[in-house]
């Protein structure tokens, strides 16, 4: 029995019925090449089977043969993977869908384990491990160009960065960040990373996760105290659960356009670096 369906958008996350199976994809790698994990999940059996493969190449889906035909992206972990039943009637249509790329930031360097402790003392907090953990490696990171999250209304600048330990310069050292953006409007239980355009980034003090969360300028009013402090945080807007997702949904302002997907011709496989802290 074939399935009528032709062609299906699988958004990350939520896998689609295309009549025989589900299809789930469990990553994306933008390469290149562009590749996916592909999940078929078939109706009359409770095992699954999973197939890696290259934009453009084909997997079995019971019976018929479908395609990765395309790859759209708004971000690391916000995409949108097109499959096409592949047949003698297909039409071999090229992608036309945009890749994420990389933030572009400069970290300033690195910070050793008594100098980390030292600022925890400092700030009266023991730091979230994810975030610490990046502190630790990176101290900060300046972005080459404004940068945005899409959807989130605020803009990270060059003169704006994510803060780090630059006790000689006030205006980037996380510490004194604390006195001048978040008590003026948050409790403790925050802790504000950078003061990008439009409002703040916030990471809780009091929670392991490691979720990082957006304060618009707009919520930052009000008398000082516990009660608006409450007010205003019961506002936050969660943006990314760990720095590394941060990163990856940071996208340079300056491209009107991310890069199109593509399908490679054989013999031109590279291997790009993944970022273990978030997805391939």
């Amino acid at each position: 029995m074939r399935s009528f369906t032709a062609v299906a958008s699988i958004p990350n996350n939520v896998p689609v019925d295309v009549g025989q199976a589900r299809l789930g994809v469990r990553w994306v790698d933008v390469g290149p090449p562009v590749r996916a994990e592909l999940i078929v999940m078939p109706h009359r059996s409770e095992e699954s089977s999973h197939y890696e493969v290259l934009l453009g190449e084909t997997f079995p889906v019971g019976e018929e043969t479908w395609r990765f035909a395309d790859l759209d992206m708004v971000g690391v972990d916000e995409w949108e993977v097109t499959v096409r039943r592949s047949d003698e009637r297909e039409m071999m249509e090229p992608p036309t869908g945009n890749l994420w790329k990389p933030a572009r930031l400069r970290p300033y360097g690195h910070l050793d384990e008594a100098r980390v402790q030292s600022v925890e003392a400092a700030l009266g907090v023991r730091l979230p491990p994810s975030y610490r953990d990046w502190l630790r490696r990176n101290n900060g990171a300046q972005p080459e160009v404004e940068h945005h999250i899409p959807g989130v209304p605020f803009i990270l600048m060059p003169e704006r960065p994510l803060f780090g330990v630059h006790p000689e310069h006030p205006p980037f050292d996380l510490v004194q960040a604390q006195q001048v953006h978040r008590d003026p409007w948050l409790s403790s239980a925050w802790l504000v990373i950078a003061n990008p355009s439009g409002g703040l980034l916030v990471i809780s003090t009091r929670s392991s996760d490691g979720n990082i969360y957006f304060a618009h300028e707009s919520d930052l009013v009000g008398p000082p105290g516990p009660h608006a402090s409450a007010a205003r945080e019961r506002k936050l807007r969660g943006v990314a659960r760990s720095m590394g997702y941060l990163l990856g949904r940071l996208t340079p302002t300056d491209r009107d356009r991310l890069p199109p997907a593509q399908i490679l011709p054989p013999g031109t496989l590279t291997e790009m670096p993944r970022d273990e802290d978030g997805p391939r």
